[in-house]
């Protein structure tokens, strides 16, 4: 008998889970064309940045990331279950599916938005070409400073995404591996608790608990050995959708939860977005107001996955031929996507065209570029590989994220 699943269970595609994970990785090209137009730091930066478009930026920061980590969290069950009953090896080919494209990401995908930051914000800019740049890229150059911050190469920049999903599978695996029977009852018991009345209120204060103790002290940094701030978030997120995957009573209660999360959700972004606009210019808060605005931040992040997770699991559409193309898809267009709005942008400035005629044609144009890179790279065996995806020419149904299954 499996762990986690009966042995009997059948093991039907989780299509509320799959849609959530494309609708989750397609506002990532949302959001990152909305950085270049915002006055946050990033790899560039509109002439027209401002702060209008921050208030929009902030209705899905809190949540994206850490629904994401979830729902892979729950694709990582099905697949680890998948495993177990057909006897194939668990981590390698996961290593294989997730460390392969970070390294190629790395080396070539990435490459290309670090070079148009050092032109940018270096001090004088930098005149010796790309290809110069992609040299002194690969030799871990550490001297394209500016002032004290130096540029560290090689980077994963977007990519952090894989690194921290490995790892966290590497944490479960490893969980797995050594303590099997007290992995399934903390798993078990998680599932028992958070289908009580009022359960669905122990993750909200773990994460109110993170950002009130972690966020002022540790720098959101994305560079894994000192991130704790988002580990603290993320990998409690990854394992408990490991741990929820399941059907049973706790869906139900998360879809009749929809409604009141829905609505604490739109209440906390309207405090949250008052709170940033007021202090973008690096005012001071009163740290009653300051430590409010981190727990009404929590709560922004976990309605808003309760909410998605609910809608989903009563109105999402079953299977198609879009949702199969579209499940491979996310993958390969998630790693090239922020190369693509970057080269994108910057060959667009020279137009000097309004924002709202710009950023909607760098939305159209990165998904354009990149599900037409995706149609290639899918024909081509020796691309799919770099890619995440598995070594066929061609396929009907993939899993580029492990496979999402289970009965509902």
């Amino acid at each position: 008998m499996g762990i986690f699943f009966p042995e009997a269970a059948p093991m039907e595609r989780r299509y509320d889970l799959d849609w959530i994970r494309i609708c989750a990785f397609a506002l990532l090209v949302l959001y990152h064309v909305g950085m270049y137009y915002v006055t946050w730091d990033w790899h560039v930066n509109s002439p027209h940045a401002s702060h209008a478009l921050e208030p929009l930026m902030l209705l899905s920061a809190p949540w994206r990331l850490s629904l994401l980590f979830l729902v892979s969290g729950a694709a990582t069950a099905f697949l680890w279950e998948r495993c177990r009953r057909d006897g194939t090896g668990f981590i390698g080919p996961r290593s294989w599916r997730l460390l392969l494209p970070l390294v190629f990401g790395m080396l070539v995908i990435v490459p290309p938005q670090s070079y148009f930051e050092v032109v940018e914000k270096l001090p004088g800019g930098y005149h010796d070409g790309y290809l110069a740049f992609w040299a002194r890229y690969l030799a871990a150059d550490g001297t394209f400073c500016r002032d004290d911050d130096c540029l560290a190469v090689p980077t994963w920049n977007h990519l952090w995404f894989v690194a921290y999903l490995w790892s966290y599978t590497a944490v479960l695996w490893i969980g797995l591996r050594l303590a099997p029977r007290i992995s399934a009852r903390a798993a078990e018991g998680l599932r028992g608790l958070l289908s009580r009345p009022g359960g669905l209120l122990w993750p909200l204060a773990w994460l109110a608990a993170a950002r009130m103790l972690l966020v002022g002290r540790f720098e959101s940094t994305h560079a894994l050995v000192d991130d704790w701030y988002n580990h603290a978030q993320y990998l409690p997120l990854f394992l408990l959708g490991f741990a929820i995957g399941r059907p049973g009573p706790l869906w139900e209660r998360i879809e009749r939860a929809r409604w009141p999360a829905l609505a604490a959700t739109l209440a906390s972004w309207l405090f949250v977005a008052w709170y940033f606009a007021q202090y973008n210019d690096g005012g001071t808060p009163p740290d009653a107001l300051r430590q409010s605005a981190r727990v009404l931040w929590a709560l922004q992040q976990w309605g808003a996955i309760v909410a998605i997770l609910g809608f989903a699991r009563r109105h999402a559409p079953g299977d198609s031929p879009a949702r199969q193309w579209l499940a491979e898809a996310v993958f390969p267009v998630y790693i090239l996507h922020q190369t693509v709005i970057v080269l994108l942008a910057v060959n667009l400035r020279p137009l000097d065209l309004p924002p709202l005629l710009e950023g909607p044609l760098l939305v159209v144009g990165t998904y354009a570029l990149c599900f037409g890179a995706y149609a290639l790279i899918r024909r081509a065996g020796w691309l799919r590989p770099l890619f995440g995806l598995k070594y066929r020419s061609n396929r009907r149904v993939a899993e580029p994220l492990g496979p999402v299954r289970s009965s509902r």
